[in-house]
């Protein structure tokens, strides 16, 4: 299954370099330059598509007629460790889940994945859990919690200290590089990938369901 996150790479760097100021900040006061503030916290994140889930009572209808079940993945959120050399970082989330048949206790698990993903597109790992369900009689919705961790090596996600004096360094107005933008330089936008990561939750869907969704 190919990840897309909705987070754009615009996105992914304002959040990649912004935050509180604290010890270690990357600022520019003065001069042409850029003020900014990056960690080695990962973003976190939905990938495309993979927030939702529908189960069909007969496999293969899709119509909406023969939907049995649908659940959504809501409130993601993010705790972070960067104190040692390796960053800890933990993705929490709800799933919301409404049935079409009421009748009868019911008990319904579906899987998630939770993967570290470097530069936009490198898989550095990727684990699969799975969230239950529990329907009372008469009950249409149901909900549950779940959630997922990650160790990022703190050294792959610091941007070298080269690049950094790039990003960073004060000019003036009427130095030749005054208006360029360093992060436009394909060796520090690279670089600024390589140490950029994102952890990303989604249901664990088949391609019939990822179709599906990306399709409806």
């Amino acid at each position: 299954m190919k990840l897309r996150t909705r987070l754009t790479a615009a996105a992914v760097l304002a959040i990649a370099l912004a935050g509180c100021r604290g010890t270690g900040d990357i600022v520019v006061d003065e001069g042409v330059g850029i003020t900014a503030v990056r960690t080695a916290c990962p973003a976190v994140g939905v990938p495309d598509y993979t927030g939702d889930i529908t189960l069909f009572r007969t496999p293969g209808v899709t119509t909406a007629d023969n939907i049995d079940l649908v659940a959504a993945l809501t409130d993601v959120r993010s705790t972070c460790n960067d104190s040692g050399d390796k960053v800890y970082a933990t993705a929490t989330f709800n799933v919301l889940a409404r049935r079409t048949d009421t009748r009868g206790a019911r008990t319904v698990t579906v899987p998630y994945f939770v993967t570290v993903l470097r530069g936009g597109s490198a898989v550095i790992s990727k684990r699969v859990g799975e969230v239950t369900l529990s329907f009372a009689d008469g009950q249409e919705r149901a909900s549950a919690s779940g959630a997922g961790a990650a160790y990022i090596d703190k050294a792959e996600a610091t941007i070298p200290a080269d690049i950094r004096e790039q990003i960073t360094r004060k000019r003036k107005a009427g130095d030749a590089d005054a208006a360029v933008d360093p992060l436009s330089r394909p060796d520090v936008k690279a670089a600024v990938a390589r140490a950029t990561f994102e952890v990303l939750v989604g249901f664990q869907l088949t391609q019939d369901q990822l179709s599906y969704n990306a399709t409806r």
